[in-house]
C-alpha cells in the first residue's frame, strides 16, 4: 500500500519512542497524502469542458471548483479519497437534466487542484465556502471519505435538504486504524499524530475526535439520508454503511448493491437514477434496508 513501508514503519516507531512530536508530524503528513492523483477519464471530458470553473484559496492551496446549470437549486457533489470531482459526473448530468445546478470541487492534492495532501478540515472549509457562494443546497451527494467530510461540514453550519452517501466512511477511527494496521505502527505513533492534529489542524475545537465521526449529533443534520453501499466493497466495509444508517435512525435508508464495488457504484444507471430521484424529490424516506440485484434484505 505504501512504498518503502518497512523503512517507514521502523523510522516512525523508533522516533515515537524518543521524539513523539516529530513522529506525529511525519505520520500525519503521510496519513493525509493521497495514493496517486486521479486523471480525467475520456467519458468525463465533455462534462468538465461544459463547467464554469473557479478557484478557492484554502490554507495556501488553490482549489479548483466546478459549477453547471443556471445556479438555481444547487446540489453539492463531494468526491472521495484519491479521486476527483469528475468521478461524480453521472450524477451531475442527471441533475442537469432535471434542472438542478451541480457544484463540485477537487480537494487539495486531488484532480486539478494544487498541493500534495488534504484532510477533513480542508474539506470542511471548502464546503463552507461553496455554501457561502451558492446558498443552501437542495442535496449533497458524497462518495467514500467525502461522506465523512460532508457530514462533518453539515453539522457545522452548512445546510442541505437531503443527503446521499455512496460507499461512505462513517468512522474516522476506522481510517486511523487502517493506517496504523497497514504500516504496523505502534500505538504511540497514532497518539502522537492525534496530538499533532489537535494542536495544529483544529486548535481550539474541543472534542473534535468525536465530532469527526459521522455518528456524532446526527440530529444536527436534520435531513433525510439515502445510503448506497456494495456488499463487496473492497475499500470501505458494508459495516460502515450500517453504522451510518443506525446513527441517523428513522431519517435514513440503506440500499445494498451487489457487484458494483467501491467505484462502479458511481456510474451504475440504477444507483444514479434512484439517488437523483431522492435528491430532487424532497420526500421523507422509510427506515429500511433495500435489497438490489439479489442481495438479501437485512435489518440494521
Amino acid at each position: 500500500m505504501y512504498p518503502m513501508a518497512p523503512l517507514i514503519r521502523t523510522a516512525l516507531n523508533t522516533t515515537a519512542r524518543v521524539a513523539p512530536g516529530p513522529a506525529g508530524r511525519w505520520a500525519f503528513r503521510l496519513f493525509v497524502r493521497p495514493l496517486g492523483r486521479a486523471k480525467v477519464k475520456p467519458g468525463e471530458r465533455t462534462l468538465l469542458a461544459a463547467a464554469r470553473t473557479g478557484t478557492l484559496h484554502v490554507r495556501g492551496e488553490e482549489v479548483v471548483t466546478y459549477a453547471w446549470g443556471d445556479g438555481r437549486r444547487p446540489v453539492l457533489l463531494v468526491h472521495g479519497w484519491s479521486s476527483r470531482a469528475s468521478r461524480l459526473g453521472a450524477f451531475a448530468e442527471e441533475l442537469l437534466a432535471r434542472g438542478y445546478s451541480p457544484v463540485a470541487f477537487d480537494a487539495p492534492g486531488h484532480g486539478d487542484s494544487s498541493g500534495k495532501a488534504s484532510n477533513i478540515a480542508e474539506y470542511r472549509e471548502i464546503i463552507r465556502e461553496l455554501h457561502a457562494r451558492h446558498g443552501d443546497f437542495e442535496a449533497v451527494v458524497a462518495h467514500s471519505f467525502g461522506v465523512l467530510a460532508s457530514l462533518f461540514a453539515l453539522r457545522d453550519g452548512v445546510r442541505t435538504a437531503r443527503f446521499v452517501g455512496l460507499g461512505g466512511v462513517g468512522s474516522f477511527t476506522m481510517l486511523l486504524e487502517g493506517f496504523r494496521a497497514g504500516l504496523r505502527l505502534d500505538e504511540r505513533v497514532v497518539r502522537a499524530m492525534r496530538g499533532y492534529v489537535e494542536r495544529r489542524l483544529v486548535p481550539g475545537e474541543p472534542g473534535v475526535w468525536d465530532r469527526f465521526g459521522a455518528d456524532h449529533a446526527p440530529d444536527e443534520l436534520g435531513a433525510p439520508v439515502l445510503l448506497f453501499h456494495d456488499e463487496g466493497d473492497d475499500m470501505v466495509p458494508l459495516a460502515q454503511a450500517r453504522f451510518l444508517a443506525r446513527a441517523h435512525g428513522d431519517r435514513a435508508r440503506l440500499v445494498v448493491t451487489r457487484g458494483l464495488g467501491h467505484r462502479r457504484i458511481l456510474t451504475d444507471p440504477g444507483v444514479v437514477a434512484e439517488a437523483v430521484a431522492f435528491a430532487t424529490a424532497g420526500s421523507d424516506v422509510e427506515p429500511a434496508v433495500t435489497a438490489r440485484d439479489g442481495v438479501s434484505s437485512t435489518a440494521w
